[in-house]
């Protein structure tokens, strides 16, 4: 995830890059730039003209870089998928974040998390009203009622792949396990929003109607972002969103979706103690669920959940 602080700037590309038909096309694959990405940057310059925000040329991935950031997802998701069993009563994060970097070097990958901006974890684990970044403890010991968050970004081959899930631990109370249902489904009809040609803003629009129609709220300030060949990059995605607005969806454009989703208000803070953690400011459960998205030429494909 991402603040909306960190996001930066971006010009439109395609009409500041002159470009002949026969000259190589910028995305370096050696073809000539009518046979390789003219008619796609045509078409993204249509709405330009129209005044929309369009993506540059830096947040189109190539056919290689896809299939490289697709393998790292799928690695990703297996590192999700080998801790999954460990996540229940009794066990420490500390002993999760262990496991995720033990079977990571294992299957050949790199801990993302592990270093990054000094985070001193592989994993992030946020518990009950701990938004995101939560740093795993051996004395933090998984209790029945708590709801967590696993947080995983893996580099393969030196892409990137992220997604999170949200884990009930023995029995929790139904509002905890409303709020994680719910927020499954936000992320889930986020997703089914992701279509060439339409608008990253409609994304968070529906996420925060649905969210609002349950009760809950929606964190404002921190929110999906572009990933692949580096752990966090353009374009921010808003899980609030306005409709029409933000960036145009492109095929070859990928991001996560990750709303955090309140039980109270939506207001959070960083604890400054670690530097890191982020909770909820009135103490309310949160929940979250993530994956890495690749915008495709007929709709959306999920490269790591």
């Amino acid at each position: 995830m991402i603040s909306i602080e960190n996001q930066t700037d971006c010009k439109k590309e395609v009409t500041e890059m002159k470009i002949g038909r026969n000259d190589p096309c910028w995305c370096g694959s050696g073809k000539k730039y009518k046979a390789c990405h003219m008619q796609l940057d045509e078409r993204i310059n249509t709405f330009h003209i129209k005044g929309a925000k369009v993506p540059t040329h830096k947040m189109i991935k190539t056919q290689e870089q896809i299939d490289g950031i697709r393998k790292a997802g799928e690695i990703n998701t297996m590192v999700l998928d080998y801790v999954e069993p460990y996540v229940k009563e009794g066990i420490s994060t500390g002993e999760l974040d262990r496991l995720v970097y033990d079977y990571t070097l294992k299957i050949g990958g790199v801990p993302a998390c592990l270093h990054y901006k000094g985070y001193p974890k592989s994993v992030c684990t946020s518990i009950d009203e701990v938004v995101c970044h939560g740093i795993p403890d051996d004395k933090r010991i998984l209790e029945a009622g708590n709801i967590i968050n696993i947080d995983c970004t893996t580099i393969y081959n030196g892409y990137f792949g992220d997604a999170s899930r949200m884990y009930c631990i023995g029995a929790v109370s139904p509002e905890k396990e409303k709020l994680v249902r719910v927020t499954k489904e936000c992320l889930e009809i986020g997703y089914q929003k992701v279509e060439p040609w339409t608008f990253l803003g409609d994304i968070g629009v529906a996420i925060n109607q649905h969210a609002k129609e349950n009760g809950f709220s929606v964190v404002r300030e921190i929110g999906g972002h572009g990933v692949g060949l580096e752990f966090h990059e353009d374009p921010w995605v808003s899980h609030i969103g306005t409709p029409g607005g933000d960036y145009l969806l492109v095929p070859g454009m990928i991001f996560t979706i990750e709303p955090m989703v309140n039980m109270g208000k939506p207001d959070v803070w960083e604890d400054e103690t670690d530097g890191w953690t982020i909770r909820t400011e009135d103490g309310s459960p949160s929940a979250q669920w993530e994956y890495t998205i690749l915008v495709t030429d007929t709709g959306a494909e999920i490269l790591s959940r």
